[in-house]
């Protein structure tokens, strides 16, 4: 995901792409890389259309998108969100403290209100 993600251009990747990005790091086959994009294809995390006959690969969320559904996703296995958002929220910097400030106020000055 961290290669794809970090691609600068809209045009996805291609297994081939992904393989040469990771060479550097880590020695893969080639096959290895096809199965790790297709099976990450098939649960959703990316999205693939046929380019000649390769598959091109885009994430289907951003990497602060994917980040959000798994806090989320942890809220969700907690019996008491709400202490769970205290305790988060007493182990963040002052920093983002500001960025949760600035992101309600958007939410409550927009006119939505947040979920529930």
């Amino acid at each position: 995901m961290e290669v794809i993600w970090a691609r600068e251009d809209a045009s996805g990747a291609t297994a081939r792409d992904v393989s040469r990005a990771l060479s550097a790091d880590r020695d893969l086959a080639h096959t290895t890389v096809m199965t790790v994009l297709d099976r990450l294809a098939k649960k959703g995390f990316l999205r693939r259309e046929r380019d000649g006959r390769a598959w091109r690969y885009r994430p289907a969320a951003s990497r602060e998108g994917y980040v959000a559904e798994l806090m989320l996703g942890a809220l969700n296995e907690t019996g008491d969100r709400d202490a769970a958002l205290a305790h988060f929220v007493r182990s963040v910097s002052s920093d983002e403290i500001d960025v949760l400030r600035q992101a309600l106020d958007g939410l409550t000055s927009s006119g939505k209100e947040p979920p529930s």
